[in-house]
């Protein structure tokens, strides 16, 4: 293939601005399928997790033709969690799509991503998406864009940078948005024009920087990356290179090159090409595949570190084992440790005070992806309350703050400020405009966790929120998770419609008559702010004057849902989740009631 005729782009934008949309129009309008076949929407979004949630998890690779040019095409994630599947894919790009939404502009994602890409380098161009929008400001969202660039200290030649205006859900691209058009070629062509073809030289030993990893069932490892110099060819003798690492052999078994959403297998491939090789079982992204007779590494990919933690540990309750296929704690261990080959931004530790496993991400979000992902391979497990990574210097202590952006109507706007400060978040700018009020706020991580529940409900599920990593400040003091006690349950047995009835004066439950709990569950929120101890089997009592079904009938309030993100941001310290594949449940650390209350004397006399 020739080096010109390549062109490697990244698509880049804040979270639901249309990537993978956009993505979909370009196979479509490519000639990639017939016209009578039925293709379905977000076609790289692979994960059932990414179609259930509308979201991008992972980078994805592709590519199409047009006009004698080879495009490959990176789908990036959105979401802030997800950063480091952004940052390690760049290396691989020789320019970046830039998508803005037509009616909100550029968001703190968006902000990211742009940094990223300008430290490397790459040219730019900016799509405003969803044009055709009934609140679309295309001419305000290109001032707010350029106005990125330049407080980024974007060079001069960069500032310069194309503009497109498209519909990815119509199908449409144009040079001037007021003026319509019927396909996607503009931006086709601005692609081959605005991106230059990789640089390399192709008589140069080889060089491949491994950016990403996939699994095949019948090969192994993939390993993912662009060739920056040389030749690959099929059965080629490699060695596997890292810089202030020893090197180890390896030989090329298989190579592909992408192919629309899938992949097709080739003999060679030369400099300026994305391709996945395998031969290499114990490859880690950030090596370098290099010419065993002149190995010369790359530098690696340099990744924001994790700024929030739980602990993963084995389950001990109970009901354990009755639900789940790997339960131990070597099972854990090693899908942990499988994660972290393909998510640079995972950070897994060993706990030395007990058995488990101390895991560090980007975010709430990124976490419970990560425990949902196992729950549905059938593992079982506990995770404790997620805990911000603080530094101790001589300053004093810090914790991580993120940049939050709101927009909600003006009429909920005073309980989300007020919700906020509760949280120690400072208020940086205040905007209203047609209704929506935009709020701009510095916020400790730590105020992030379970507020989105609690947005939602607050503004009826009409607002948006979006965050990403600010930086270390200092520590903000001390934040009350929540002011209620839970309702404990006393001993195992199975939940009577007649307990719970009497029991919803004291709370709200999370669960309904006829299910199987055991001593020490959490089954719903105390009204008061201490725990209660309950006992949810406690029947009706019978006598000769009566029959027990003669009253009325028991009429339960409906049990409040709890997703696995709630969940994990309601529980406190001294509380754990329970996951299996078929249940999600709350628990005290220490189920028995009397030992509780021991270490709970201990700790005040302490």
């Amino acid at each position: 293939m020739e080096q010109n005729k390549i062109r490697n782009i990244a698509i880049i934008a804040h979270v639901d601005h249309g990537k993978t949309t956009l993505v979909d129009q370009f196979f479509r309008q490519s000639g990639m399928f017939r016209d009578n076949e039925i293709v379905e929407e977000r076609l790289m979004d692979s994960m059932d997790l990414e179609r259930e949630r509308g979201i991008t998890i992972s980078s994805k690779n592709g590519s199409f033709l047009y006009k004698d040019h080879f495009i490959n095409i990176i789908d990036t994630p959105g979401h802030a969690d997800f950063g480091g599947q952004v940052e390690r894919v760049l290396k691989m790009s020789d320019g970046v799509l830039l998508l803005v939404d037509a009616a909100e502009g550029p968001m703190p994602q968006t902000r990211f991503v742009l940094k990223k890409a300008l430290g490397l380098k790459l040219p730019v161009i900016v799509v405003v998406n969803k044009i055709d929008k009934p609140a679309a400001r295309c001419d305000w969202v290109v001032d707010q864009v350029f106005d990125l660039f330049v407080k980024l200290d974007a060079p001069d030649d960069i500032l310069d940078f194309p503009i497109i205006y498209t519909s990815a859900k119509a199908g449409y691209a144009t040079l001037d948005h007021e003026v319509a058009a019927s396909s996607m070629v503009p931006l086709f062509d601005m692609i081959i024009d605005a991106v230059p073809p990789p640089t390399g030289n192709p008589e140069a030993p080889l060089q491949m920087l491994v950016s990403s990893l996939s699994y095949s069932p019948f090969l192994g490892r993939l390993a993912i990356g662009k060739i920056t110099s040389g030749v690959l060819n099929l059965n080629k003798d490699v060695i596997v290179a890292t810089k202030g690492v020893p090197s180890s052999p390896a030989r090329i078994t298989k190579v592909y090159r992408f192919k629309g959403s899938g992949m097709e297998e080739t003999q060679i491939a030369g400099t300026g090409e994305i391709v996945a090789v395998a031969g290499m079982d114990s490859i880690t992204i950030g090596q370098t595949l290099t010419d065993p007779d002149n190995p010369a590494p790359l530098p690696g990919i340099d990744i924001d570190p994790p700024t929030i933690s739980m602990s993963f540990i084995p389950n001990d309750s109970p009901f354990a084992g009755k639900e789940g296929r790997f339960l131990t704690s070597r099972h854990i261990r090693e899908r942990l440790m499988r994660e972290t080959l393909s998510d640079v931004a995972l950070v897994v530790e060993e706990l030395t005070d007990s058995i488990g496993y101390k895991v560090s991400g980007r975010g709430e979000l990124h976490l419970s992806i990560l425990i949902e992902k196992m729950r549905r391979e059938g593992y079982e497990f506990q995770v404790t309350r997620p805990k911000v990574i603080i530094k101790e210097t001589e300053n004093g202590i810090l914790e991580p703050y993120e940049e939050l952006t709101i927009d909600v109507d003006e009429q909920y706007s005073g309980n989300v400020i007020e919700n906020l400060g509760k949280r120690k978040g400072l208020m940086v700018h205040m905007h209203q405009d047609k209704g929506i009020v935009r709020l701009n706020y510095r916020i400790p991580t730590r105020g992030l966790i379970g507020f989105r529940s609690q947005f939602l409900t607050e503004t009826k599920g009409t607002g948006t929120m979006n965050y990403i990593f600010d930086g270390y400040d200092r520590y903000a003091g001390e934040m009350k998770n929540r002011n209620n006690g839970v309702l404990v349950v006393m001993e195992e047995c199975t939940t009577v419609a007649y307990a719970l009835f009497n029991l919803q004066e004291r709370g709200e439950l999370f669960l309904g008559p006829g299910e199987k709990v055991y001593g020490g569950q959490i089954i719903g929120e105390n009204a008061r702010d201490m725990d209660l101890v309950i006992n949810p089997a406690k029947g009706k009592k019978l006598t000769n004057m009566r029959a027990s079904g003669s009253d009325d009938a028991v009429i339960l309030t409906p049990a409040r849902y709890m997703s696995l993100e709630d969940c994990i941001s309601y529980i406190n310290e001294d509380e754990l989740v329970e996951i299996t594949p078929q249940s999600i449940r709350l628990r005290k650390t220490i189920l028995d009631g009397l030992e509780r209350k021991r270490s709970k004397i201990a700790g005040q006399k302490i």
